[in-house]
């Protein structure tokens, strides 16, 4: 039964107060809203607890390595991995040394982000000479296993967020040990083990000096570059090593 009017006086009357339901398609926003929240903390955890177990866990696979498996199958090209965890003990001083001069002179110093880095590969983007980019060793790590290639402001905030964690609980060694081991340094070959075995038929641990210039030269962009044509950017390379200390 419908509430009645309350009468006050003789010809004034008072209706009770009803609420209004919310319209149901913003119930259901909300609802859906709530759940991709729920859905986005979970899988941030399950990205943050991964990164606690690759302190001693060798990681058997990463995003790039899933994302050019999918992108073969789709294109029906053959695909073959090439990929075999070593530890930084058996990769030579020269390489590691390479990598950071080349990728991120600063990682000792920085705590994941260098913005003294991405302030120079802003200029070099405005000044169309740029030879390397912003992101740490630390941010590419994270990229490279959890977000593939693809670039978007969702995985970039969410890259930012794991950074810190990455740092903590990894360190810097371990974070250049699982850097070294992963990255994609030519199509299906991932790991410096293989790069050298594949550009300079030999193991990781007899890399000299301009050899691994080379190849940590085609590293912005492995599947372009081949190391005999990085003749400039290796020189320039050799250069940031000797200044280092190296």
């Amino acid at each position: 039964m419908a509430a009645q009017p309350e009468r006050l006086f003789w010809n004034v009357t008072r209706t009770p107060y009803i609420p209004a339901k919310a319209p149901p398609r913003k119930s259901i926003l909300r609802s859906i809203v709530r759940w991709l929240g729920l859905v986005l903390v979970l899988l941030w955890l399950l990205a943050a607890l991964t990164l606690v177990a690759l302190r001693w866990i060798d990681p058997p696979t990463t995003a790039v390595h899933i994302e050019r498996r999918l992108q073969a199958w789709i294109h029906h090209k053959p695909y073959q991995e090439r990929y075999t965890f070593i530890p930084l003990s058996q990769i030579s001083p020269n390489l590691q040394h390479a990598v950071i001069a080349a990728e991120d002179a600063r990682f000792y110093q920085h705590h994941g982000f260098d913005w003294q880095a991405i302030q120079l590969a802003a200029k070099e983007d405005m000044e169309g000479d740029r030879t390397r980019g912003g992101s740490t060793l630390t941010q590419q790590l994270v990229k490279n296993l959890f977000f593939g290639t693809g670039r978007s402001y969702l995985r970039k905030g969410a890259e930012a967020t794991l950074v810190p964690v990455a740092e903590i609980v990894l360190g810097k060694r371990r974070i250049l040990e699982l850097y070294l081991n992963v990255v994609e340094w030519g199509p299906g070959i991932y790991g410096a083990e293989w790069a050298c075995r594949s550009w300079d038929r030999t193991a990781a641990r007899n890399m000299g000096r301009e050899q691994s210039a080379r190849l940590a030269a085609i590293l912005p962009a492995p599947l372009k570059r081949r190391p005999e044509r990085m003749n400039r950017y290796s020189e320039v390379i050799v250069k940031r090593m000797s200044q280092m200390g190296w």
